[in-house]
């Protein structure tokens, strides 16, 4: 399976948005590893759920690819969209983060989420164990959503939105 800067058939914009929303994840799969050592039961679903509905906004944004923007676009615009994100099986392109959308993507990284409950309640090991499956977890449905947008973003032939200077 290609990476997302593959996909990107060496356009300079999206491969940016790539290495934004990459280090994105990274800040938030870290969070996910920390809240999956607390070894409470439920804490770190809480915790993926919550990351996941900042997180995959902020990675559609890079994209134009959010809520908000494809909001501003002309109705045929974001029916086109639309229509792309359904074509290569973007689940999470241009739509709100709801718990269903939440659940399917738990079903994705099902296996990694069970295991990590599992493994916490063992002491120590069992918590690196759930951290790391909590890290890699999330990493990894960050990396799915990042190239669901750049396949949108190159069907439609969009460029990505300049980033917003730190404030």
């Amino acid at each position: 399976m290609p990476s997302a800067i593959e996909l990107a058939r060496g356009d300079e914009k999206l491969i940016a948005a790539i290495h934004r929303s990459r280090r994105l994840i990274g800040r938030k799969a870290l969070m996910a590893a920390a809240a999956s050592t607390i070894p409470l039961p439920g804490i770190d679903w809480a915790a993926d759920a919550a990351l996941l509905t900042r997180l995959v906004p902020q990675i559609s944004a890079e994209f134009g690819l959010s809520v908000t923007q494809v909001e501003k676009l002309a109705p045929h615009q974001r029916e086109r969209i639309q229509k792309a994100a359904t074509t290569v099986g973007a689940l999470l392109v241009g739509r709100l983060v709801t718990r269903e959308l939440l659940i399917k993507l738990a079903r994705y990284a099902g296996v990694k989420l069970t295991v990590k409950q599992a493994t916490k309640y063992v002491p120590i090991a069992g918590q690196i164990v759930s951290a790391a499956l909590g890290y890699a977890a999330l990493r990894a449905l960050g990396e799915q959503h990042i190239k669901d947008c750049v396949r949108v973003s190159t069907t439609l032939a969009l460029s990505p939105p300049e980033p917003h200077a730190p404030a």
